[in-house]
């Protein structure tokens, strides 16, 4: 009697301890900041490894190809971790470029020589500069400690990119956008905020406002 006491008692505890855990895992879902974080770096990905495969190929500074071989390698491995994280939270990813994205694929496509290099440059600066916002807004402001984890991953990149951007655009007479702002971009649009946020998808634009990355 004593020894089905006992047996009960273990099985009780068991199930005590079981229970907690899998409401826990039942229970994870990540935020708003978090999802949109993964689905916009995930499309800054895509972009940079298309963008970086366009600059070996058509680049006429060597300094530009080397930058874009160094892009590809970094956000393919860096995407990897994306979809890694993703993958645990069922967030499901963007699958192609967004409109903005596309557009200056073409302008790209359609340039060449030393109007190719500056494009490059300038949309480069541009879409890091906005990367790295995201990427810090997410650090301040993620809930989800894997996203968070994968954003302070991503940051030395991003800046390390920018560093290296900002450098290439100073020979080339390229003026360098300044950061002025936060928020998380979300894919292929604007900030969560409304008309009132100023940054728009990561990589997602030609123009030179003042966002402010991997």
């Amino acid at each position: 009697m004593l020894g089905i006491k006992r047996l009960g008692l273990l099985a009780a505890l068991v199930l005590v301890g079981i229970a907690p855990a899998a409401a826990a895992q039942a229970a994870v879902q990540p935020s708003q900041q978090d999802t949109q974080y993964l689905q916009a770096i995930h499309q800054v990905n895509l972009f940079e490894i298309t963008a970086g495969e366009l600059a070996q190929e058509k680049g006429q500074n060597e300094q530009v190809k080397n930058l874009g071989e160094m892009f590809k390698t970094d956000h393919t491995q860096l995407d990897q971790s994306v979809q890694d994280v993703a993958g645990q939270f069922d967030v499901e990813l963007p699958d192609e470029p967004t409109p903005e994205q596309q557009n200056i694929i073409d302008q790209l496509n359609n340039a060449s020589g030393e109007e190719f290099d500056r494009l490059w440059v300038t949309n480069q600066l541009t879409g890091h500069v906005q990367a790295i916002q995201a990427t810090q807004t997410e650090i301040s402001q993620g809930s989800e400690q894997a996203v968070v984890q994968l954003a302070q991953t991503a940051l030395p990149t991003l800046q390390a990119h920018y560093d290296e951007l900002v450098q290439l655009a100073e020979q080339l007479g390229i003026p360098v956008p300044q950061a002025t702002g936060t928020g998380t971009p979300s894919p292929g649009g604007t900030a969560p905020g409304g008309p009132g946020t100023e940054t728009p998808a990561p990589g997602g634009t030609t123009e030179s406002p003042a966002p402010g990355q991997s």
